[in-house]
């Protein structure tokens, strides 16, 4: 399931989780974010249980966006054990995005 994230939950929702952790940066109002939202959610709900996923709405949860140095809406950082072990910039195709989230579970960070 896709939840909306604030900031004061961020580390221990993601940062603090053992699960592999997306987080999709958006702003409401952006066409490029309204377009993958549901692909976004539709890979939340195919990866539930094994995988995290939140949103960061910029707009509304500021500061996030310049700490982990999102510049351009939508960025998907993939956080795994506290850091990010991947990211997605822009539309992307769900083929792709399903690809990095099966590398980035594969990985062997723990």
């Amino acid at each position: 399931m896709n939840m909306q994230i604030s900031k004061s939950d961020f580390q221990k929702q993601v940062i603090e989780s053992n699960l592999l952790s997306l987080v999709q940066f958006k702003k409401q109002w952006n066409g490029l974010s309204q377009i993958i939202e549901p692909v976004y959610n539709d890979l939340a709900k195919s990866y539930e249980g094994m995988v995290n996923f939140y949103t960061v709405d910029v707009e509304k949860e500021k500061g996030l966006e310049s700490e982990y140095g999102v510049m351009e809406i939508p960025t998907i950082l993939f956080f795994k054990s506290g850091m990010i072990v991947d990211h997605l910039i822009g539309l992307t195709p769900k083929n792709i995005i399903i690809s990095k989230i099966e590398d980035a579970m594969s990985e062997g960070i723990q």
